[in-house]
Formats: structure tokens, sequence, C-alpha cells
């Protein structure tokens, strides 16, 4: 399939745009899903009624769910965009004013309503003191609730027009410059997880780590460690199988999506598989 001549990209953008998907996309997606799973590691009612969807919807669709179909399962979506409003991979952005302009201000602060910016001047958007705004998204802003996203939203946060590209939110950025992969980074989200709970149980394991504000947060061992590093405890989820895996970093450059995604069915494993045994049958 061959673009027309007017929208076909130059072959250095095309290789520019190529190389933004898969760097830029890297840390950031893989950090995202690490926080969901964490966050799910201590809420096994609400990882359980998500493993329940997705596999209900692989009864009706086989192993591998169709894209429209993976992308329409309501919770799965809920639990996606209730991280990535908590804890965006991206908590802050920077961007320098091409021209003199005037930001107005939504609620005005000691009686001024707008700020001058002049050209030249680069300004900081935090992102996640926008989408954690308890004028716009209730009381309950700093909890993790994916039943929000069930309902229909504050009329706060839709009368906001928040000019962000995904889930009135500013995850993703807004405008020009705004994410070119999102819509890439959560189908990415959305198969790693659903393949990940489908076959696995997380848990907490008796091994902490922190995570870290920084360009991408990332999780280490303890504070000012620099090597990201996440430890969970994972258990089969169709048995009484315990497996417990002190790797590095869950999911930090796609390590355990590379290792665990090609599992068809857990019951390939004998009900006391070791390590090595997993590792053997994945």
């Amino acid at each position: 399939m061959a673009a027309s001549e007017e929208d076909r990209l130059p072959e250095e953008e095309l290789v520019a745009q190529i190389a933004t998907f898969i760097v830029a996309g890297v840390d950031t997606t893989s950090n995202a899903l690490a926080r969901t799973l964490d966050i799910l590691s201590v809420r096994p009612e609400t990882q359980e009624r998500l493993r329940h969807e997705v596999l209900e919807a692989r009864e009706q669709y086989g192993q591998e769910i169709p894209y429209n179909e993976l992308s329409a399962l309501p919770y799965l979506d809920a639990v996606c965009r209730e991280t990535m409003r908590l804890h965006p991979s991206v908590t802050f952005t920077q961007r320098a004013a091409k021209q003199d302009t005037v930001l107005p201000l939504s609620v005005p602060v000691n009686g001024i309503d707008h700020i001058a910016v002049p050209k030249g001047v680069e300004v900081l958007t935090n992102i996640a003191a926008c989408n954690t705004n308890k004028a716009l998204w209730g009381d309950d802003a700093y909890e993790w609730n994916p039943d929000r996203w069930l309902r229909p939203l504050p009329a706060a946060v839709e009368e906001a027009r928040i000019p962000g590209i995904y889930a009135n939110s500013f995850s993703f950025g807004g405008g020009g410059y705004s994410c070119i992969g999102f819509k890439f980074s959560q189908l990415e989200m959305k198969v790693v997880l659903s393949s990940l709970i489908a076959s696995f149980r997380f848990e907490r394991s008796s091994k902490g780590f922190v995570w870290n504000l920084a360009g991408v947060a990332f999780p280490t061992a303890g504070f000012g460690d620099k090597d990201p590093e996440m430890f969970l405890k994972v258990v089969m989820a169709c048995s009484a199988c315990l497996l417990y895996i002190p790797f590095p970093h869950l999911l930090c450059r796609y390590a355990i999506a590379s290792w665990l995604l090609p599992v068809a069915s857990p019951s390939r494993l004998p009900a006391t598989a070791s390590l090595s045994e997993v590792k053997r049958v994945l």
C-alpha cells in the first residue's frame, strides 16, 4: 500500500519517526506496564476482575483477541487510563514560545487571570498536577480508581477542555508536539498486560523497591540507586504452583515481555515448576 505523492513522507523524516516510535516508546511504555503490575499486585480483587474480563474475551474470540475487541474491553481500558492519569510515565514537558503570547488562567490567581509569555521563554507543564487536580477530578483525584472511567466523568473535567490527546488528561501531551506513538503505546500496553494477567497472578515480594521521579519515572531497589529494578512474586493463575522471580525491573526494556509472552498455556508446566523448568517451557 503506497501513499499518494502529496501525503508521502521524505525517507529521512520516515526514518526519524520510526526512531521516535522505537526509542522514545521503550522506557515510557515499559515503566507504565511495570507501574500497572505494581498497583495490581496489592489489589488482588481488582486483578482478578481484570483477569476474568480477559479470559472471557479469549473464550469468545480465541487466544489472540482481535485489535478492535481488545481495545474495547472496558475494564482493561479503564485500568490503563487510570494508571496513565495518576502515574504518567513523563511527569513534566518543556516547551518554548515561538512568538509572544498570552496564556489565560482557568482560575484567577491573586487577581491575575493571564500570564504573558515572551518569545523564546521556556515553559514547564506539570502533567501530574493537571491529571490530579481535585477541582476537576474530585476529592479522590489522588486515588487509583479505574471505575471512574466506567461512569460519566465529573462535569468539571469535561468543561475544562484539557488540550491533551488522551483520556481528558495531559499524559501524552497535546497539540502539534504531542506523543506521536500514543495509540501504539496503548495497544502495546493492552496486549502485554492482557497476556500476562491471563496466565499469572502478581503479588508483592519480600524485597521492596521505590519509584523515582525523573524524565521517565522508574523503579529501583532503593533511593539513590540508578539501575531500574522491581521485584514481584509471580504465581501461575491456573494452578497452585508458586514461582518467585526476582528479575531486575519487571518489564523494563521488555525483558519480561520477550520472556513470558510465548506462553500458550500454563498447563504445560508441572505442578511444582522450578525457575529453570519455567524458562525451558517458555
